[in-house]
């Protein structure tokens, strides 16, 4: 009795002992596969050049495959569904900007995810500075004369953005109702075509992060007339910001961070998490970042779920204020 007592101790300790180091193996084996990004806006966007900077660096460090998939449309809520309803295993992530995070769920009641209760928060991993932009041959030359412009002739100037409740909607919508004049609403598909229209003249202004427009401010096809930041931008320094053109109380820039799938398993967050903050840390992804406009910032994913919560509630108070719709 003795006997069959302590080879069943050793057989279950044995056991134990052998699912321990499967365990552990399992964690440290990750990643053994590509690793698939879904950025739910277009190509060329804010978020996509933070995002293949930071990403390439990661895929070096780590030694696997990155992919990047871009799936715009409807605001980013395709591409974040597609996110929510992937396996928690840390293979498919989410490149989200802030619209996604905390400008959608306020300005739509019937999201087929939940922000707070289907995703994983992993990292900050950068912070976008904007700019109001017109035309190269515009006659508009600083915000002030725009706001001027439009209360001459309210309704009249365009504006493009990248679709209903996007960033550069709810920015220029903020802008018009803390300025008090009409601006008409120009929709398109993303971010991207939006600053194309824009350098097209099939629109008169829009707001959009400087990573969008960076290059064609740089060739001579769009004008910087504001930054959106409290102090002037390193690399642009003779453009005013919107604070001393006329709105001393307007501030707006928007955030690119990584999710993931809820559930998934909080080792390999971690893991990417410290694999961000490593990233982050190389000075040529620092430079290239800081050159599109863009200000390297990573978080824990306790310090990301907590600006998440933050920002939902500033969200909802302004957009209630500004009285925007996604219609």
């Amino acid at each position: 009795m003795l006997r069959r007592q302590l080879i069943q101790a050793l057989s279950l300790g044995g056991a134990a002992h052998l699912w321990s180091h499967q365990l552990a193996f399992a964690q440290t084996a990750y990643p053994s596969k590509a690793i698939k990004v879904i950025v739910p806006l277009a190509a060329g966007s804010a978020v996509d050049n933070a995002a293949r900077i930071v990403l390439q660096k990661m895929a070096q460090n780590m030694g696997v495959g990155i992919a990047i998939e871009n799936q715009a449309g409807a605001s980013g809520v395709i591409g974040a569904d597609r996110v929510a309803k992937s396996a928690a295993d840390g293979y498919t992530l989410g490149g989200f900007n802030d619209s996604i995070m905390t400008m959608l769920p306020n300005l739509q009641s019937k999201l087929p995810w939940d922000i707070q209760k289907d995703f994983e928060p992993i990292s900050l991993v950068a912070t976008v500075e904007w700019g109001l932009v017109v035309p190269m041959d515009s006659p508009i030359k600083t915000a002030a004369e725009l706001i001027a412009f439009a209360k001459a002739s309210p309704g009249k100037l365009n504006y493009g953005s990248g679709g209903n409740g996007s960033p550069q909607h709810i920015a220029m919508a903020l802008f018009a109702s803390q300025a008090g004049i009409k601006l008409t609403h120009v929709p398109y598909k993303g971010a991207t075509q939006a600053a194309v229209g824009l350098a097209g003249k099939e629109v008169d202004v829009g707001f959009q992060g400087i990573a969008t427009v960076n290059a064609l401010v740089k060739s001579g096809k769009l004008k910087l007339i504001g930054v959106s930041t409290p102090k002037k931008l390193a690399q642009f320094p003779d453009v005013p910001t919107i604070h001393d053109s006329g709105l001393p109380s307007f501030e707006f820039n928007s955030w690119f961070a990584m999710m993931a799938p809820n559930n998934t398993p909080k080792a390999i967050a971690q893991r990417l998490h410290k694999e961000i903050l490593k990233a982050l840390s190389d000075e040529s992804v620092k430079e290239q970042l800081i050159l599109q406009g863009l200000s390297p910032k990573g978080s824990s994913p306790d310090e990301l779920a907590a600006s998440l919560d933050k920002q939902l509630a500033r969200y909802e108070k302004l957009i209630r204020q500004a009285e925007i719709t996604a219609d």
